[in-house]
């Protein structure tokens, strides 16, 4: 006979087995009495496994919701990052799928109190383009922040916080988050992770939508007070944070007058450089930004279309400099 912890294991993984159990049947396979089975099973209940007895001639043992994976004992942080893992994780080429089934299951074995900010996390994140060519070190973002704003989305309150921008970077456009040296008031809708940054899409109280870097955010006591939902006509909160961070999150912005039809920039551009318009037929205009004049020059130089730089002038000197630089290495 088993020792009771080993016989609880067998027990356990008999009952993922299959849908359904007899009690005799578990009895003989682990050679107990049906009594011990009982009792092993009020155990198991002990432990937060939900395991589920019908009684009568067809009676058996089957497990609850919820029993696929034992519990997880995780702190509210730990379940933030796997949320955010799992999430970001989909993604990924190839890993869609598996990212979502993997978060399913970790949703059925939370408790209550962290399923809540595990949901909270799922449903109000988005991710924009990947921009594999970046080297810049990730900024670190505090998982108490992303579950406090996530769960303000999910209830419909309002957040306040104060917003620091860095002195480098310009910060301009009516959709902009701007620095204030007062406390900001939203309406919190969305966040989206894109380019190593997560955003936070909001409407304010001048009612502006407008992008938040959460990592230049330091929340305020939370309002507890709910706003009535506004959201996007278009709903499409990934490609607002993509247009307003290329013309105002940078800290070089261009804007580029390209002679080719837009879905021809479009088709020779990745997602992550910026945003294309068409103006007519034959033109269009990209506006775009990096964090240097230099990565902003190698987008163009690789569209393979003739264009003209509208802005801004060090983007002009600094083309002049590689052209006579390219010229002089050919004569």
């Amino acid at each position: 006979m088993l020792e009771t912890s080993s016989r609880l294991l067998s027990l356990l993984a008999l009952l993922q087995a299959r849908p359904a159990w007899t009690g005799t049947e578990l009895a003989e396979r682990l050679e107990v009495t049906t009594r011990t089975i009982r009792n092993d099973i009020d155990r198991l209940r002990e432990l937060g496994y939900p395991v589920d007895a019908t009684r009568g001639a067809a009676g058996h043992y089957q497990l609850g919701v919820g029993a696929k994976l034992p519990p997880l004992l995780l702190d509210d942080e730990e379940a933030v990052a796997v949320a955010v893992g799992l999430r970001t994780g989909a993604g990924v080429v190839g890993m869609a799928e598996s990212s979502v089934r993997a978060l399913t299951k970790l949703e059925q074995v939370l408790p209550h109190r962290l399923r809540r900010q595990v949901n909270a996390i799922s449903s109000t994140m988005e991710k924009g383009p990947d921009n594999t060519g970046s080297n810049v070190a990730d900024p670190e973002i505090d998982p108490g922040v992303l579950t406090a704003i996530a769960a303000s989305i999910r209830d419909e309150h309002y957040l306040r916080f104060d917003y620091e921008v860095p002195v480098d970077v310009p910060i301009r456009g009516p959709g902009s988050g701007v620095g204030s040296d007062l406390p900001i008031l939203v309406e919190p809708y969305r966040l989206v992770s894109w380019q190593r940054y997560w955003y936070l899409v909001a409407r304010d109280e001048a009612d502006v939508w407008r992008t938040y870097r959460v990592d230049w955010m330091s929340l305020r006591m939370a309002t507890g007070r709910r706003y009535k939902p506004r959201p996007m006509p278009s709903d499409d909160y990934t490609e607002f944070v993509l247009r307003d961070v290329a013309t105002t999150g940078w800290k070089v912005h261009a804007r580029i007058t390209v002679f080719a039809p837009a879905q021809e920039v479009l088709s020779r551009i990745h997602a992550a450089v910026g945003i294309v318009e068409s103006v007519d037929d034959n033109t269009s205009v990209l506006v775009t930004g990096a964090d240097s004049l230099e990565i902003v020059a190698v987008y163009i130089g690789m569209l393979g279309l003739d264009f003209h730089v509208d802005g801004p002038p060090a983007l002009i000197d600094h083309l002049k400099t590689i052209g006579n630089r390219y010229l002089n290495a050919i004569r």
